[in-house]
């Protein structure tokens, strides 16, 4: 069974997206801040990193790198797409998730990138 790290800081967000990856027999281990998540990814083998792309003590393209030089991919899922553009921040290199989250969206991305990991 694929284990995915999730680090989102907005609890309901969280919620829903831990409770649509559980529902679809994924293991998922969460964080609330990058710190965290960080944490665990050099604690724990994963398949796939799901993060914000803004959290307050850093971003879901900072995991996303870290991930990346383990092998993992990584999906970042925001609501601030134009906001990272305008900070400088290529979303061109990553893949992308927008909010409001669509269950059946996510489940198709994830799948996609576990497939691809294969």
């Amino acid at each position: 069974m694929p284990r995915i790290l999730l680090v989102e800081d907005d609890f309901e967000v969280r919620l829903l997206v831990e409770h649509v990856l559980l529902a679809a027999e994924y293991e998922v281990d969460c964080a609330d801040t990058f710190g965290r998540g960080a944490a665990l990814l050099d604690r724990r083998p994963y398949d796939l990193v799901v993060a914000d792309g803004r959290l307050a003590d850093g971003t879901g393209m900072m995991l996303a790198d870290i991930a990346r030089e383990k092998d993992i991919p990584a999906l970042i899922v925001t609501g601030y797409a134009f906001v990272l553009h305008e900070e400088g921040v290529d979303l061109a290199d990553y893949d992308v998730l927008l909010k409001p989250i669509r269950p059946d969206e996510l489940l198709a991305i994830v799948t996609e990138a576990l497939e691809g990991r294969q």
